[in-house]
């Protein structure tokens, strides 16, 4: 399933930055809480990717929030309308493709979408153009769909589904099947989406790497429970419930005299030294960020070579393998 979910103009509310907001979610099946009552949010123009391991109720999630199943419990807002009370309304917002997009094949590109357009108010010539040349498709518009890559099909999806304006796009698992040249490119897609059209993104991935190169922030659920919600930035990965940066970052220093560098830093407070490697010259350190000029400077007033300085990260892959207990593939 793909595309715009209801027929009609969207209403404009700038007013508030939450676009998206999941309220106590539950899904109940047999006495059995497949979602169990989760909860986040998501702003405008952000990249939110939702983890889990297999069975963690991603798919259950997103189905949820599009209407698509009911919920046990809880609510989803969409831009201030309510998915259960208001459901026309909350749907208007958004734009998805939930399994795998389907259209015509004998009929081009140009005309899938012309098709859709017929069927939802509002849709400009104009829009078709804009959509397209965001997804990277103005020259394969005139050639039928069975001649589309898997890639294509897909990107024509997202144009499909960005056609009635939403204010969310919603992808479950978008880079299934696709090559290396295409996940990298549907990432680079979905970045301008979120940043020229200003659009949210919610997407389901087991690419935990993609989903670091592409995602603000990251969902984590496991169990169909809310584990964590983590930032991702070039300053590591944070704990989005609180905002807080990092506190302390590991790094590895390449100096002249590794036995030297350690007795100079054991005497600075703000310093916890991880491990020395006298054979290669190295020692790492734990440090907040901010100290890391006052370290580098101590150690050139002692008259220490300093060659190389490196911080030490942690990959999603390894943070998410902590948070869901390492024994479930995502």
């Amino acid at each position: 399933m793909n595309g715009p979910f209801v027929k009609g103009p969207i209403e404009q509310d700038n007013t508030d930055s939450i676009v998206l907001s999941v309220q106590g979610v539950t899904k109940r099946i047999k006495n059995r809480n497949i979602v169990d009552k989760l909860s986040f949010e998501i702003h405008k123009g952000e990249i939110v990717g939702l983890l889990g391991p297999n069975g963690a109720g991603k798919t259950t999630t997103i189905r949820m929030i599009v209407g698509l199943i009911g919920m046990t419990e809880g609510d989803v807002i969409v831009k201030g309308k309510s998915v259960r009370k208001d459901f026309a309304g909350a749907i208007a917002h958004v734009g998805g493709i939930i399994e795998n997009p389907e259209f015509y094949p004998y009929m081009t590109g140009y005309d899938n979408l012309k098709q859709y357009q017929r069927m939802t108010e509002g849709i400009t010539e104009e829009r078709i153009r804009t959509v397209t040349k965001l997804v990277g498709l103005e020259d394969a518009m005139r050639k039928k769909v069975k001649a589309y890559s898997l890639g294509m099909r897909q990107r024509l999806g997202i144009a499909q589904a960005l056609l009635h304006e939403p204010s969310i796009l919603i992808l479950d698992e978008p880079t299934n099947g696709l090559d290396p040249a295409g996940i990298r490119e549907m990432r680079d897609y979905l970045k301008r989406i979120a940043s020229e059209e200003g659009i949210s993104v919610l997407v389901s991935s087991h690419l935990l790497s993609e989903m670091e190169l592409m995602c603000s922030r990251v969902v984590v659920i496991q169990e169909g429970k809310l584990v964590t919600m983590r930032t991702l930035g070039a300053s590591g990965i944070s704990d989005a419930s609180t905002g807080a940066e990092p506190e302390r970052v590991h790094v590895t220093l390449r100096v002249d005299d590794a036995a030297a560098a350690k007795s100079r830093l054991a005497r600075m407070e703000e310093i916890r030294i991880l491990n020395v490697s006298e054979e290669s010259n190295e020692i790492t350190v734990s440090v907040r960020d901010a100290y890391i000029p006052r370290m580098v400077g101590a150690l050139g007033s002692e008259g220490i070579g300093l060659y190389r300085i490196e911080e030490i990260k942690e990959s999603l892959e390894d943070e998410f393998l902590k948070w869901t207990g390492g024994n479930r593939i995502a």
